[in-house]
């Protein structure tokens, strides 16, 4: 076959601009558009590999002006062996052509299998975290064992090297500054990825291979299906069940019910009956997004659906924050003095009214990052045995010792549940790990628990 006309690659704010004659085989790539802007031939960062492998196939000639990075030649200090559920998933990973998704639970060594992927591969890396703590984290253990300058991307940094750690907010924000710099891509917490903003990392980057890690890829929205086009298939998945007790915590998961007060019963019970009727009348179903997302718009527009939506708040604040439930954390407090402990409140002011009452260090959203880390320093360390918390830290929280969880209340999403499980199991000694679930009877709070167990680590 004739060498056909050069084309020219570029990079350009997360796309590929194709310069010259492009044959009929190019132009019927779907991907591939013209840009009547420029009068040139475009297509997203992320079909790099896609495009030099069919310009090869069909000897077409080309340059290459997008790639903007060199094979590396790294080494590790690490001198760990690796278990060997993490060298299947290494293996099963590389026979994708080292694309794809890797589910493991937490506590399982994620982060040392993509150090082990990071070696393989010998490409500029980029490692992408959801949170500020998770990427300093990374960063530590990056440095540490491959003794190399390693770059960062948010926080107030912003330091590219070939081996660079971001978060998901500051990756997509400067996207244009490092899309061509990376052959491979790691994806911490891939769950995340999916979605009309987090996904463009996915997309606007050239790097031919990618590693996604989650302990749990389902998303309530459905989207975890974008995962196998923005990084690769599940290549590999281990439950917790599978593994608790030889490379995780044994453990255990108790359901505590109480019962609301006399007060709060009649309370509870005129604030559901104020907001169902509303909802019976309007013809609105919860149990659909849609439905959801239609009670919010009418509360914003109508009194009437307002009183309706702050009934609805009302009913579950009163289930999520009874008395009851205050007094059965004492008791487990008690009961595990010296046990280190973590607790799950739902918002912030249960948070703090926990902390003040029984004088434990609280982290939230609003906790800033110095305080945020010396309190979990000190959790790590044995100087605090309990923290009380809410959502920030479902994710990335690194403490062995730790094997008590109360869950005082939280949403009906498996992850958030499964979530804080792992907090509590990685593997210390002979530790055998609880989580208690402290709900109250008779609410709506029994469904939502319900729909958060539906995992394979509460059907023990």
């Amino acid at each position: 076959m004739e060498e056909l006309n050069s084309v020219t690659l570029a990079f350009h704010e997360g796309t590929l601009v194709l310069n010259g004659a492009l044959d009929n085989v190019l132009k019927s790539l779907p991907f591939v558009l013209h840009d009547p802007r420029t009068n040139n031939d475009r297509c997203e960062a992320i079909h790099y590999r896609v495009l030099i492998q069919t310009l090869v196939a069909h000897k077409v000639s080309f340059k290459d002006s997008a790639r903007s990075y060199q094979n590396q030649e790294w080494k590790t200090s690490d001198s760990r062996k690796p278990f060997p559920y993490q060298l299947e998933a290494l293996e099963a990973w590389w026979g994708q052509r080292s694309r794809g998704v890797v589910v493991l639970p937490t506590g399982t060594g994620k982060t040392f299998l993509a150090l082990m992927a990071i070696l393989r591969m010998q490409r500029p890396t980029l490692v992408v975290t959801p949170t500020i703590d998770l990427m300093n984290q990374w960063h530590a253990v990056l440095t540490e064992s491959l003794g190399v300058q390693v770059g960062m991307m948010g926080g107030g940094s912003h330091e590219i090297q070939p081996v660079t750690v971001t978060t998901y907010d500051s990756g997509q924000i400067h996207l244009s500054k490092w899309g061509n710099k990376f052959g491979f891509l790691v994806f911490d917490e891939c769950h995340h990825l999916p979605g009309s903003v987090y996904s463009n990392i996915a997309i606007g980057s050239i790097a031919p291979f990618r590693l996604g890690l989650t302990a749990t890829p389902e998303r309530s929205d459905g989207n975890e299906s974008m995962l196998e086009s923005l990084i690769g298939p599940i290549v590999f998945r281990k439950e917790i069940g599978e593994l608790a007790g030889s490379y995780l915590a044994s453990y255990e998961s108790e359901i505590i019910h109480v019962d609301l007060s006399d007060d709060e019963k009649i309370d509870y019970e005129k604030a559901r009956k104020e907001y169902r009727d509303f909802l019976l009348k309007r013809g609105i179903n919860l149990r659909d997004p849609k439905g959801w997302q239609r009670f919010l718009a009418e509360s914003s527009r109508s009194h009437e659906a307002k009183k309706a939506y702050d009934a609805f708040k009302l009913q579950k604040k009163i289930a999520l924050h009874s008395k009851a439930k205050i007094d059965v954390l004492q008791k487990l407090l008690l009961k595990h003095a010296n046990d280190p402990c973590i607790i799950f409140a739902g918002d912030n002011s249960m948070v703090y009214a926990i902390s003040r009452k029984f004088l434990i260090p609280a982290v939230t959203h609003e906790t800033k990052a110095k305080e945020r880390k010396q309190t979990l320093d000190k959790f790590k360390t044995g100087a605090y045995l309990a923290i009380v918390t809410n959502k920030v830290l479902n994710e990335g929280v690194d403490v062995p010792t730790a094997g008590v969880g109360v869950v005082l209340s939280g949403s009906g999403t498996v992850r958030e549940h499964v979530q804080r499980l792992g907090r509590i199991l990685r593997k210390y000694k002979d530790k055998r790990a609880i989580l208690y679930e402290v709900i109250s009877r008779n609410t709506s709070e029994e469904l939502t628990s319900q729909r958060r167990r539906k995992h394979d680590a509460y059907r023990k």
